[in-house]
């Protein structure tokens, strides 16, 4: 597998991504998949806000996702059926305003695909699109998938044997959030300016339609739950 960060300008809000992705990628080989960093995909969305106070940030967090508790650090948040801290709202890179996530990062992955299948000429072309998170009694952050199109995101191991014959009864491989997590660390989190990676000779099952559902688990049934704890809150009484 081989992975290479695309350095590029700086990404205006507003502008056309295809636009840009066509500007510094010229050209991509079939089989490829193009890692794209949320924050350019929620610019090219005019998903911004003006840097306001800590109970204005407060209300946006509320607005854009499910407040699940409070760490001395920020918000845990569930947003689009992932655990994150203060609802993937980040103000790094943002230039004094804070940027979201998009709207629908599975759409935005499919409409930025089919864009780049037909310029490209290709049939077999994955999109990522990648946030950073935190991982629980973990220090640092690592790349996940919010959004992806082209490819299954799991690989389903149950029912096929081991090495030594024993058969899988729950193993399945994320690969979504492994190519999230490969493209992050080559494309970095700092001042870097490598919001694009391209991951050739991956091993991908490619797929027009990918489950949009795939990798979510319901906090209900999270095997971490027990240990979590997470409180739900407590719906008001009008």
């Amino acid at each position: 597998m081989i992975v290479k960060p695309i350095k590029t300008r700086i990404f205006k809000e507003s502008e056309n991504l295809a636009r840009f992705i066509f500007e510094h990628v010229p050209k991509m080989k079939e089989g490829s998949v193009l890692v794209i960093t949320s924050k350019i995909v929620a610019l090219s969305e005019s998903r911004t806000a003006p840097l306001g106070t800590l109970e204005e940030k407060k209300k946006l967090i509320r607005k854009e996702s499910e407040v699940m508790t409070r760490s001395p650090y920020a918000w845990i948040t569930l947003k689009d059926g992932i655990l994150l801290s203060n609802a993937g709202i980040d103000e790094s890179n943002a230039n004094g305003r804070i940027i979201f996530l998009p709207k629908d990062s599975y759409r935005a992955a499919a409409r930025v695909r089919a864009a780049l299948v037909k310029k490209y000429r290709v049939r077999n072309l994955g999109i990522v699109i990648t946030d950073s998170r935190t991982m629980p009694l973990r220090s640092g952050t690592i790349g996940i998938a919010v959004g992806y199109a082209g490819f299954k995101g799991l690989r389903d191991y149950r029912k096929t044997p081991d090495i030594f014959g024993r058969i899988f009864k729950v193993s399945r491989a994320n690969i979504a959030d492994g190519l999230s997590a490969t493209g992050v660390l080559a494309m970095g989190e700092g001042a870097e300016q490598t919001p694009l990676a391209v991951i050739e000779d991956a091993s991908v099952d490619f797929s027009n339609a990918p489950a949009k559902n795939e990798l979510s688990i319901s906090p209900e049934d999270d095997m971490y739950q027990p240990y979590l704890r997470i409180p739900r809150p407590k719906k008001k009484k009008r």
